[in-house]
């Protein structure tokens, strides 16, 4: 995907978000960080103007949630940042690419330290398959069928300076 690909699909999956929640004033928004903060934060910038109004957006860090902590070696830890009650709100779940479904369980868990949202929908730029767990994605941008020793690579201007995805062997 090149960046006027993705632009296409966070305004589709804006679109869809919009649609399929009729409450939208119960509606939040949060990234998964690393690249899923900006992710959220372009695809909030769509839902706003759809609406015509602010939603709130967060983002949260994982690294302490994950399964894996102590195989994948030391990490910088963040900060989770969700300035707004989750109790009642349907959350949209925003990651880059959704692979084994181990990052939205670790997500899921963040999200619960913060209250009890109504329903929480995950939003995905690339849906690459090889599900190792029962999540699925309510929002997709891409799904790109891929062998397990490839990597998809997602790299947005807010992080790595250009825009594009690309399948690494």
């Amino acid at each position: 995907m090149d960046a006027m690909a993705i632009e296409r699909a966070l305004t589709r999956m804006a679109h869809e978000i919009v649609e399929r929640n009729s409450n939208q004033d119960g509606l939040a928004i949060i990234g998964i960080r690393t690249h899923g903060v900006p992710l959220a934060q372009r695809l909030t910038g769509i839902v706003n103007g759809i609406l015509k109004r602010e939603i709130p957006i967060g983002e949260i860090d994982i690294s302490m949630h994950r399964d894996d902590i102590g195989t994948r070696g030391a990490s910088l830890i963040g900060a989770t940042h969700i300035t707004f009650d989750v109790t009642g709100k349907t959350i949209v779940l925003v990651d880059d690419v959704l692979f084994t479904g181990r990052s939205v369980r670790a997500a899921l868990d963040e999200i619960a330290d913060f209250g009890r949202p109504q329903r929480i929908q995950v939003a995905v730029l690339v849906d690459r398959g090889h599900r190792e767990l029962p999540i699925r994605a309510d929002f997709v941008g891409k799904n790109t069928p891929t062998a397990l020793q490839e990597r998809v690579m997602v790299r947005l201007v807010e992080v790595d300076g250009k825009d594009e995805v690309v399948i690494e062997r």
